[in-house]
Parts: C-alpha cells; sequence; structure tokens
C-alpha cells in the first residue's frame, strides 16, 4: 500500500491527539502528605537541663507547654491545615482542660499516648515506666501486659470524659528503630483496642557529637531516613505511620543542637519529603518547643514551604495519611 506524504502528516497529528488525550487523562501525582504532631507530655531536661522530675509526672502539662500548644495550632489553621496533637491520660486529671476542648472544637486532632508514657515493648515491671519503679504498689500483681493495657484504656477513657471525643489513633511514647515489626503480642492488643493506625518507627539515624553543628554526613544521613520513615501495612493489618526524624528531643537533648541547625535538617528533609511526593510527620514537643524556639520559627517554616509547594504538597492529620495507605497486594 502507498502512503502519500499528507496521509503519513494526517496519521502523526492523529496520533499526536491521541497521545495528548491519554496524558491529560492520567491523574495528576498525589501530593507529598505532611503532618505536623505535637506529643502533649512534659520532658525532662527542659526548662533546665537538670530537671528531671518530669519522668514522674508526665501529664501535669505547666501553662508555657499550653499555651505553646494552642498558639502552634492556631498557626497550623490559620496556614490551612490541622494539627495532630497525642496526649498522655494524666493530662486530663488537670482542673481545666478546656483548653484542649478549644483544640479540638477548632479541628485539630487528639490521639492516644498512654496514661502514663509508658513502654509498650516492656518485658518487665521496671522497663514500664519511672513512675512505677518508684511507686510498684500502683502495678502490684498485674502482668507487664495488663499494665500497658490498661494504661491505653485509661486514656481513651479519659479523652471520652473530659473532651468528649475518641482517640485519633494511637502513638507509642518513644520510637522504635524497627516499630512493632517483631512484636505480634502488641500490634495484635492495639488491633483488638480497635485501632488501624499507629506510630511508632523512628528510623536510626546519625546525630554527630553533642554541642556539635551538624556535619553533611550528619544532614544526609537523616534526609535518607526519610525513606524509611514511610507509612507501611504490617501483617495483621495495622498501619504504621512512622515519626521523620530529627525530633526536637532527638537534637535538642540528644545532640544539643542550636535552632538554626535544627531549622536546617528540616528543611532539607522535608524539601525531600515534597520532591519525591513522600510523607513527612513532623514530631514536636511543646514542653520542649517553647524553651528552643519560642517563636514558633519551625513550625512557621514548615507551613511556608507547603503553602510555596502548592499542589505538589499538603498539611494534614495522620488520619489522612492513614486513609491513603493501601495495603500490599497478596
Amino acid at each position: 500500500m502507498n502512503t502519500t506524504r499528507r496521509d503519513f502528516l494526517a496519521a502523526s497529528a492523529t496520533g499526536a491527539a491521541l497521545t495528548t488525550t491519554a496524558l491529560a487523562a492520567q491523574p495528576a501525582p498525589a501530593p507529598a502528605l505532611v503532618a505536623i504532631t505535637l506529643d502533649l507530655e512534659m520532658s525532662r531536661n527542659f526548662p533546665e537541663w537538670e530537671t528531671t522530675h518530669w519522668d514522674y509526672e508526665k501529664g501535669n502539662l505547666n501553662d508555657e507547654t499550653k499555651r505553646y500548644t494552642v498558639e502552634a495550632c492556631r498557626r497550623i489553621r490559620q496556614a490551612g491545615g490541622r494539627a495532630h496533637c497525642f496526649a498522655v491520660g494524666r493530662v486530663f486529671e488537670q482542673a481545666d482542660v478546656a483548653w484542649l476542648r478549644g483544640i479540638v472544637e477548632a479541628g485539630h486532632a487528639v490521639g492516644n499516648h498512654t496514661y502514663d508514657h509508658v513502654n509498650v515493648r516492656a518485658e518487665n515491671a521496671e522497663a514500664i515506666q519511672f513512675r512505677f519503679r518508684r511507686c510498684p504498689w500502683l502495678i502490684e500483681g498485674k502482668t507487664v501486659q495488663q499494665v500497658i493495657r490498661e494504661n491505653i484504656q485509661l486514656t481513651t477513657a479519659a479523652l471520652r470524659t473530659r473532651v468528649g471525643i475518641p482517640p485519633a489513633g494511637f502513638r507509642t511514647p518513644g520510637g522504635f528503630t524497627n516499630g512493632l515489626r517483631d512484636r505480634d503480642d502488641v500490634r495484635r492488643m492495639l488491633r483488638d483496642l480497635g485501632y488501624r493506625w499507629i506510630s511508632s518507627l523512628y528510623p536510626e539515624h546519625a546525630v554527630g557529637p553533642a554541642r556539635q553543628e551538624p556535619t553533611m554526613e550528619v544532614v544526609q544521613s537523616i534526609v535518607e531516613a526519610q525513606r524509611r520513615a514511610q507509612p507501611f501495612v504490617y501483617a495483621n493489618g495495622l498501619i504504621e505511620i512512622p515519626m521523620s526524624p530529627i525530633s526536637d528531643i532527638g537534637a535538642f537533648r540528644g545532640g544539643r543542637w542550636q535552632l538554626a541547625w535544627f531549622m536546617n535538617v528540616i528543611r532539607q528533609s522535608l524539601a525531600w519529603c515534597i520532591d519525591n511526593r513522600a510523607v513527612f510527620d513532623f514530631l514536636c514537643h511543646p514542653s520542649c518547643m517553647y524553651v528552643v524556639d519560642p517563636e514558633f520559627r519551625t513550625i512557621e517554616m514548615i507551613c511556608d514551604m507547603v503553602r510555596r509547594a502548592g499542589d505538589r504538597a499538603a498539611l494534614v492529620t495522620l488520619d489522612r495519611i492513614a486513609d491513603s495507605v493501601r495495603p500490599p497486594r497478596p
């Protein structure tokens, strides 16, 4: 069959039009999902380095911590997002929790962080929490598993009673480099308690010598760790949403960093996540941040980066991130 030049050009035009239509029909890439999470607990070494008594009263939030939490949530909301808080249950023993109800009414999420900030991976009573070392009679006659389960259930009851909401997910006190991959018993317990997603994994990364500016190698180690901080599904269907390094406690307690160093590493880590349309779960503690970043510079920077990214990034809660996770095919 003879093909004229006119036929060839017509066919080429038709093919180009079909290709353009096909490309236009493809869905746009999903945006990077960025969460700002606030663990509502007191932290040893803050506001003074010598402070350690918070280990025994993690939920006794001071006024500075509460004010910082409220203002951080306001700024995040103003930027078009919502914060995701995780409260230890003893917070609800305080006389006034109106500030926390206000956060919920503004649309922010509050999840379960256990009642006494217990170690869910503990295998003996000594490893559960400082409070129970000092007051062992509080858990006398109970197994480790019973203490941990009760600690989670008490926080759920406190949230419902004092604030009127169920917990929005569960975060383990402390982050584990392996998450709960090797603790099927704990995963099963959390599923039995009704949780569909948790946040327990904190990937290993370099920090460098204390009080020294992180080197390029340390920064690169933290940026590369973002790959290991992406959500996945455990074998029993429980969704894991890891915490993205580096946390404020890791930087300001573990590394004794300056704020500028911390912000630089967070900026580079978040930029990688935006470029790769990945998840970034910024972990901070208002009880630490009101001391090291009283002007909210880190939170403002994150909000600004998401805003400038346009449709490449979105400021969300961990519930939204969990909704985006699909279980692997068999």
